[in-house]
């Protein structure tokens, strides 16, 4: 992308900035106007990080998640229960998981959801990796913590029917009103799911 009146490396800058999700042209130009207000130190810190995020990251064999090592540090921890196994979607997804420090099992990394519109197939997903972990017997729960939206359910449902077959037991995150929140303000399918979803106390 040229940017008019702008010099070669400034629009060259502009134009690889754009192609980052969020970032539309004007972002690019504020970012990289930024990036000339910057100690060179500053900005070759930055680009090293960039290298060394493509060079010394790499994909977990058992889990998909990024990581340095493989198999990564929660594939290969002691502690972990391996008999639990929980999906998600994303890597970001386990850090909010393991922020709650309640987990104690071990995750499998989908790398997006099931998308038709956008072209997304299981093919796409690591979906395939996750059957071929499960063959080997030592699992006993599969939880789906896939978003609670049309794509996250989606997915959700065509993995629950794909497992099925293997006789691993397979849950679902639990879904409902969130802490502090008033009635009033919830949606009606919120509150349909938290009322399915009661428990005794």
């Amino acid at each position: 992308m040229e940017k008019a009146g702008a010099a070669p490396p400034i629009a060259r800058l502009i134009g690889e900035l754009t192609k980052l999700p969020g970032i539309g042209p004007k972002t690019a130009a504020r970012l990289t106007y930024f990036l000339l207000r910057q100690p060179l130190e500053e900005v070759k810190a930055l680009a090293q990080a960039l290298v060394a995020l493509k060079e010394q990251t790499v994909l977990c064999s058992k889990c998909q998640n990024l990581s340095e090592a493989d198999p990564c540090p929660l594939c290969s921890n002691p502690q972990r229960d391996l008999s639990l196994i929980c999906v998600v979607e994303e890597p970001l997804d386990i850090l909010a998981l393991e922020r709650t420090g309640k987990f104690k099992g071990l995750y499998h990394v989908l790398h997006g959801v099931l998308s038709p519109l956008d072209g997304v197939g299981p093919d796409n997903l690591k979906i395939r990796e996750l059957v071929e972990r499960l063959k080997k017997g030592r699992v006993k729960e599969v939880i789906l913590a896939t978003n609670p939206n049309l794509e996250g359910e989606t997915t959700a449902l065509y993995i629950h029917r794909l497992l099925l077959p293997l006789g691993v037991r397979v849950t679902r995150l639990a879904r409902g009103l969130p802490v502090g929140a008033d009635l009033e303000y919830a949606d009606d399918v919120t509150l349909t799911q938290a009322l399915e979803g009661r428990r005794e106390i």
